[in-house]
């Protein structure tokens, strides 16, 4: 293939799946159970680190009361939550009520299925991938399973009988379908490169370059869209809480509010596990660590890949706690007359260069490099072009059509906000304090 390194390695279109579905019954029992595992303690460190994380950045007091340091905070959140009353309100749709919450948090657990942990490994004797499972189209499995777990937020929202909730639940389909559609336009760029949609074949073909650096403008689309696809902040519209209350979840307690929240913080997980597999090589360790020989062998792919996934969790906290909700329209500006076209752009560029170099016409890594950092550097231009003509409402209505500007004076027109305490319109008659007690 046109990117490795290393020719002994088997290229995507030689990988062999016949590893994969011979594990003994208990194997996979453990092995299924090991990624659970690996989820929700991942999940309970990545609440308490957010905390600290943000505390830190924003120069506040975080967790430091409930066991040594706060370090048993997100523990005793979670004996909170179970041990609190769990509501079900009046007018609720309640089977559709009940089942929300397992619809939204089952697809997010089920996703890992896919996702390399490491090389062939021995484990009690037995030579077995750090993989559940694989499959020719694995990344389309992810794509499909997670698509289910919008239906638990609608079905929230629709059945809570309010319309706060509902609102939130509209807001989530709209942000997932936009946002998903760019996402899936990355990854048909990272299989026109790899030639295959198998999660263990894509990060075989990455032994010598990851495509982080051969793919640049679908890595920074991904990056945008996965935030957009797990409600985070800034994209986290659908739980406004300053216009909805709380989203999607505001009739929700106890622990269906907790399976939420899990689901939410799985979410971020998987996401992160895709972008380290399809783009940061994986299990494979990164330079310089790469040059020693057992760096890729027996278990340190583990401790490699856990790290990238912190490393895009960090990110994830990063954003929350320094950027500013995003207003409704410029989201969904951002995700279709930003995103989406670079994508489509960037496919064709690939398909292009993939073509031309299987024909040996081009040399294929120093093309995809050179025309990712022009394809980035024009996008970002446009996207800053945009935001600064949308982020004044002065200047623009946030659709791209131009109004002239507008005084803030209520008392001299323009926006309708009620006039300050003893303010009085421009237009209004000067009364003397006779008249004003009369």
């Amino acid at each position: 293939m046109i990117i490795s390194a290393d020719r002994s390695v088997p290229t995507a279109r030689e990988v062999d799946l016949s590893m994969f579905g011979i594990d003994p019954w208990w194997l996979v029992i453990v092995k299924a159970v090991l990624i659970f595992a690996f989820l929700v303690l991942t999940t309970l460190v990545l609440i308490l680190a957010e905390r600290k994380i943000m505390a830190w950045m924003q120069m506040r007091v975080g967790p430091d009361r409930v066991g040594p340091k706060g370090l048993l905070q997100t523990v005793a959140d979670g004996i909170k939550l179970g041990l609190k009353e769990g509501i079900i309100p009046s007018g609720v749709d309640k089977p559709l009520y009940l089942l929300a919450p397992v619809i939204a948090t089952a697809p997010a657990l089920m996703a890992f299925a896919v996702i390399p942990f490491g090389p062939v490994v021995s484990v009690f004797g037995e030579r077995t991938p750090l993989q559940l499972t694989d499959l020719p189209v694995a990344v389309l499995y992810i794509l499909a399973v997670t698509s289910i777990g919008v239906y638990g937020i609608v079905l929230a929202g629709w059945a809570s009988g309010s319309t706060y909730p509902l609102l939130g639940g509209v807001r989530s389909t709209a942000q997932v379908i936009s946002y998903e559609i760019a996402m899936g336009l990355c990854f048909a760029a990272v299989f026109l490169l790899a030639g295959t949609m198998s999660t263990s074949g894509i990060v075989a073909e990455q032994t010598g370059i990851w495509f982080a650096l051969l793919l640049l403008p679908a890595f920074l689309i991904y990056c945008v869209s996965m935030v957009g696809e797990t409600n985070r902040a800034p994209f986290d519209l659908p739980e406004a809480e300053g216009e909805l209350v709380g989203g999607f979840h505001t009739e929700y307690s106890s622990l269906r509010f907790a399976m939420f929240m899990l689901a939410e913080y799985v979410n971020m997980i998987t996401v992160s596990g895709l972008a380290t597999t399809l783009f940061l090589g994986g299990w494979r360790a990164p330079w310089p660590l790469s040059i020693w020989d057992g760096a890729n062998t027996g278990w340190w792919p583990l401790l490699w890949f856990v790290v990238k996934i912190w490393l895009v969790l960090f990110v994830f906290v990063w954003l929350r706690a320094t950027l500013p909700r995003l207003r409704y329209d410029q989201f969904m500006a951002l995700g279709w007359k930003v995103l989406i076209p670079i994508a489509v752009v960037w496919v064709m560029v690939v398909a292009v260069i993939v073509l031309l170099a299987d024909e040996g016409r081009l040399p294929a890594t120093a093309s995809l490099v050179v025309a990712g950092i022009v394809v980035s550097a024009v996008s970002l231009w446009y996207l800053g072009y945009r935001w600064r003509r949308t982020a004044d409402p002065r200047n623009d209505t946030g659709t791209g059509t131009a109004v002239p500007p507008v005084r803030h004076d209520p008392t001299m027109g323009g926006y309708p906000v009620p006039p300050l305490p003893g303010q009085l319109p421009a237009s209004a008659p000067a009364t003397t304090q006779e008249e004003s007690n009369v």
